[in-house]
């Protein structure tokens, strides 16, 4: 196999890998001929699964016709603008506008420079900090690497962007006392509904709506980062939904179009868009070649469509019960050290003697794809999975715990 690929995330030096070749509902089939139950959605994305041909069609049909045109004054185009129309109906956040990006990682960038520059058009330019928390993972372009709160993702890459800092995870009283100390220079604070890479870690007990009072408290913007937990994961379109809290920002990318074609963006609530407006004419000086695609806001609201007249919001929280009691056995089983998740979003803990990486090539020869994260092994399975194959995926990562 060719080695001139260089994989993202992968050791520079691997040459073997699982070439996937074909997929259909929540399996995937490699190269050699083998079925994999998919339970980790490819890379936390793939919520509707592969082969739908309601997605597949509206692509074929978008880019038949004109497959994008850029979205630079003074130009537009219907699929952007009916995406921007859903999901603005669709997201918690007050009198929203969306602004689209190719990836998470963009999205998380754009989010930050949207955060500061309606500071600075409110007067406001000494707020430039970025709060983020530890085990926080936020993308890899310069913005996302220095928010995040993920240290050996950091390490290497020399000086990163200034202004930012990072609280330990669920700690309300660190971040209450970052505000009492630096509250003036806060421009906002970013976080995962359910922290997902950093080894899926869902919130405390009223975490998210202290959040928002400290950043209501102080005049700071709070931005959710649901690139992973948009539109299902979490059984609401987005996962702060299921925390009861509005933020100023969401993020989003991933299931969105079920990774059918790239594409992220940001919501963009109303006290973000109220400095940013406040100017006739004001020029938005940013934005990338590819924002609005007309073929990926196309195959967007197919994955919408087909998310609604499937009720897959509703197929998400049972799913997640079956898989919870399910990988639950295991830990009373004492071949895990314990279970932590909500929704769709599942994770195993491993036992010190234990190496998620191990768990997960061992869970591979048994076709099951779960995903191994810091003292953990995850599970992201399509919101279309079976039954069957649920209890599939439980039974294997069983099997290789005893190994």
């Amino acid at each position: 196999m060719s080695t001139r690929f260089l994989h993202p995330f992968t050791s520079t030096t691997r040459t073997d890998f699982v070439d996937g070749v074909r997929g259909e509902g929540a399996l995937v089939w490699d190269a050699d001929g083998r079925d994999y139950v998919d339970a980790m959605s490819a890379l936390w994305f793939a919520n509707l699964g592969y082969g739908r041909r309601e997605v597949v069609e509206a692509i074929s049909d978008q880019a038949g016709r004109l497959h994008t045109y850029h979205c630079f004054d003074p130009f537009t185009n219907g699929p952007a603008d009916d995406l921007a129309d859903r999901i603005a109906g669709l997201a918690p956040v007050d009198d929203p506008r969306v602004f689209f990006t190719g990836s998470g990682s963009e999205a998380v960038d754009t989010a930050i420079k949207l955060a500061r520059a309606a500071h600075h058009r409110a007067g406001r330019p000494h707020r430039q900090l970025v709060v983020s928390r530890s085990s926080g993972y936020h993308g890899t372009n310069l913005g996302g690497t220095s928010a995040q709160g993920l240290p050996l993702n950091q390490a290497g890459w020399g000086d990163l962007a200034p202004h930012f800092v990072s609280v330990p995870g669920d700690d309300v009283e660190a971040m209450s006392v970052l505000f009492a100390e630096r509250g003036e220079q806060i421009a906002a604070v970013i976080s995962e509904p359910v922290q997902g890479a950093g080894g899926v870690i869902p919130p405390v007990e009223g975490y998210w709506p202290a959040l928002r009072r400290l950043c209501d408290d102080h005049g700071a913007l709070l931005i959710a980062d649901e690139v992973i937990c948009g539109f299902g994961r979490l059984g609401s379109w987005f996962g702060v939904e299921r925390f009861g809290v509005r933020p100023d920002l969401i993020t989003f990318a991933k299931a969105v179009t079920s990774g059918y074609v790239p594409l992220g963006g940001v919501v963009v609530g109303a006290s973000v868009r109220g400095p940013l407006e406040a100017e006739p004419d004001h020029l938005l000086r940013t934005g990338y070649t590819y924002s609005g695609h007309a073929t990926a806001c196309a195959a967007a609201m197919a994955c919408i469509d087909v998310t609604e007249s499937e009720s897959l919001l509703a197929r998400a929280d049972e799913l997640g019960e079956r898989l919870r009691a399910g990988l639950a056995t295991s830990v009373d089983d004492g071949l895990f050290a314990g279970l932590r998740g909500t929704g769709f979003l599942w994770a195993l803990e491993t036992h010190d003697d234990q190496v998620p990486a191990v768990v997960r090539d061992r869970a591979l020869e048994g076709g099951v794809i779960v995903r191994p994260l810091p003292g953990a092994v995850a599970f992201c399975p399509p919101l279309v999975t079976t039954d069957e194959q649920l209890d599939r995926v439980v039974d294997t990562v069983a099997t290789a715990a005893r190994r």
